[in-house]
Formats: C-alpha cells, structure tokens, sequence
C-alpha cells in the first residue's frame, strides 16, 4: 500500500490535469467564434474547477495542500494540453476539438492510473470514478462536434 505522501501526490497529479483541462477549455472558448462551442468549453472549465476544489478536499483530509490553482508546473513538459494553443493560432474549431480530445485522452490516463491501485485509493474511488466518468462524456462530446465540423 502506499504511504499518506504518495496519495496526496497522486491526488495533486490530478488536480494538475483537471486544472490543465480547465485552462484549455478557457483558452477554446475565447478563441472559437461558435456561440454553441464557447458554450460547451465554458460548461466543461466550470466542471474542471469543480472537480479540482473536490480532490483538494481529500488532499486536505490526507493532511496535504494543494495551493495550485493553475495547470501543473512539471506538466507543463509533456502535458498534452499545449497542443491546445497551436489549435488555437488556427482559430479552427475542427483542430481545437482534436487538440481537446488528445487532453482528455491524457486525463483519463491519469485517472486510469490512480484508480489500478484500488487499495491505496479506497477512500476516495467513488470520486474519482465519478470525474473520470464525467471527462470521458465530455469526451464523447466534443468527438461528436468534431466528427460534425469534419463532414
């Protein structure tokens, strides 16, 4: 089992992406010009921002903090989320949603990854099961749009 310290790290790792999303979804919807889109993006910033203020409670009732209100700082590296700003130097709407889905498909990794050790993150599964569902709808989602726009 893991200890307290890499809980919390792993948790923090997650609230890193749920932040990183929150920022892409911003960034999407003050750069498309579809009315629908800004929406979507604005609906799904707000859901992030939800779902971090969430996993920061249960770092705190691991006895960690988590002051970072922004994407992750080591993430910002490999995060798959900047691919978000070049989508968005195109104003495409078409490669916006496929740099979207490339950072949904890196948080859901991330949730994946937590979630296999089962025992270690027993009190809080339901959690993350319920966020890492909700990522995989909106998903869903913007691959709809997408496939819509490309036809």
């Amino acid at each position: 089992m893991e200890s307290n310290n890499e809980i919390i790290s792993d948790l923090k790792g997650l609230v890193n992406i749920v932040n990183d999303g929150k920022e892409g979804y911003e960034s999407a919807s003050e750069t498309t010009d579809s009315i629908e889109l800004k929406g979507l993006f604005l609906k799904y910033s707000a859901q992030r921002a939800g779902y971090a203020m969430e996993l920061k409670e249960h770092i705190a009732q691991h006895g960690g903090d988590s002051e970072n209100e922004d994407g992750g700082i080591l993430g910002s590296l490999h995060r798959t989320w900047i691919d978000i700003k070049q989508a968005l130097s195109s104003k495409e709407d078409a490669a916006i949603l496929g740099a979207i889905e490339t950072g949904e498909k890196a948080a859901i990794e991330k949730f994946d990854k937590c979630l296999e050790d089962y025992a270690s993150h027993a009190d809080h599964i339901g959690l993350l099961q319920k966020q890492r569902t909700g990522i995989l709808e909106a998903l869903k989602e913007i691959e709809t749009y997408r496939q819509r726009l490309e036809r």
